[in-house]
């Protein structure tokens, strides 16, 4: 086990151990995961040889216990894997976010003793691939006007599942998924319960695959659940705790997007440092310009800051485990201002490079198109001004 520091700290530091993480998953990502990111962004595959390798290095469930097939270490350990993933590649990294934040916090937080030995294990170790479902064609960021339903058959023993959900990250491929739906509509989101879906049982159909902009190896779609039966024991927390479940989950889920934001432009920014020095203009290295030396000083200037307010939430989400205090405000703040950030910085640096930053022969482009979905998806950016906002008015 990793510790992080104490709970009560003010400050955090990388251990031996954290670098030690930092150096693996960086030369794992450089040399497996970048070569092949543009390959798999043009395709769209599902990339999921490099993602069972990184199964077995314990990078699908970095905070889960050992003895529930993960790696045991810490919220830093989960943020510096990230951050260098998505430094190769976005897609990946959405992957391992998705497994980690939203599937194996869900069921480890969440979830009873039956449930996470067969929910928990087999994802955190790699094994089979975890998704979260909660977005619907007419419900995103309003989750209390879902249109799922799921009902108790007459004998008490399963619900039966019917509706639509959208933007399934890993939908196509997932083995087991967390999926929240109506109990009780007349309540609206206070009428949510979430399961523990088994994508291998009658009534789990898979829809159509998004045709993305960024992000387009993290293979997302449709699922349709036509008459799904689910045991009443595959019942996430009790009736009516879906809403609470879905919006603890994703305060972990936007420490790892905003982690995620930081990798991308921290690639943008490491591509633009090098191609101002490189790139002749006027007889001299466009490095050597004052506007681009304002780029490049606002770029690294944001992504720093960014890093800061990471990693202020994970000194909130690590005391949160002694106190369970939520963490939403860091969280929130961490996620919107590390999003911005990659859609800043990306942006400069396709301005950097000009012709070349819109070309496809550099991964610049790409840069530009994965960071647009950072701050969209696990709440808009509107959404966590709103969070934040009301977090500091007081207003629950």
């Amino acid at each position: 086990m990793v510790a992080l520091v104490e709970p009560t700290a003010l400050t955090l530091s990388l251990t031996d151990e954290h670098l030690a993480l930092q150096d693996m998953v960086r030369k794992f990502a450089q040399k497996e995961i970048a070569p092949i990111a543009t390959e798999f962004d043009e395709s769209g595959d599902f990339p999921l040889d490099t993602i069972r390798k990184m199964g077995a290095m314990g990078l699908m469930g970095i905070e889960v216990p050992e003895s529930y097939g993960g790696a045991g270490m810490d919220t830093l350990a989960y943020v510096l894997t990230m951050i260098e993933v998505a430094k190769a590649d976005a897609s990946h990294s959405t992957i391992v976010s998705v497994n980690n934040s939203l599937y194996c916090h869900a069921i480890l937080k969440f979830g009873t003793e039956a449930q996470k030995q067969q929910f928990l294990v087999p994802v955190a170790s790699g094994e089979k691939i975890g998704a979260y479902s909660l977005t619907e064609p007419m419900s995103g960021s309003d989750a209390g006007t879902m249109q799922s339903r799921a009902v108790l058959n007459d004998a008490g023993t399963h619900y039966i599942i019917n509706g639509r959900k959208s933007w399934v990250t890993s939908g196509p491929v997932a083995d087991l998924v967390v999926l929240f739906t109506m109990t009780e509509p007349e309540k609206k989101h206070k009428g949510v319960s979430a399961f523990l879906i088994d994508a291998r049982q009658p009534g789990f159909i898979r829809g159509k695959k998004e045709p993305k902009l960024g992000i387009r190896a993290s293979a997302t779609s449709e699922i349709v659940y036509e008459n799904y039966a689910c045991p009443v024991e595959n019942m996430l927390g009790k009736p009516g705790d879906g809403f609470k479940i879905a919006m603890a989950v994703l305060d972990a889920g936007r420490i790892g997007i905003a982690s995620q934001a930081l990798g991308i432009a921290e690639a943008a920014y490491a591509a633009s440092v090098q191609y101002a020095r490189e790139r002749q203009a006027f007889g001299e290295a466009i490095g050597s310009f004052q506007m681009i030396q304002q780029k490049i000083a606002d770029m690294k200037t944001r992504i720093e800051a960014s890093r800061q307010l990471i990693y202020n939430a994970v000194l909130a989400k690590e005391r949160s485990k002694v106190t369970g205090d939520r963490y939403t405000l860091e969280a929130s703040m961490a996620k919107l201002f590390a999003s911005e950030t990659a859609a800043y910085v990306t942006d400069e640096a396709v301005q950097i490079h000009g012709g070349m930053g819109y070309s496809k022969e550099l991964p610049v482009e790409r840069y530009y198109r994965d960071a647009r979905i950072t701050r969209i998806y696990e709440g808009t950016s509107e959404i966590q001004r709103m969070v934040i906002a009301r977090q500091e008015l007081g207003l629950r």
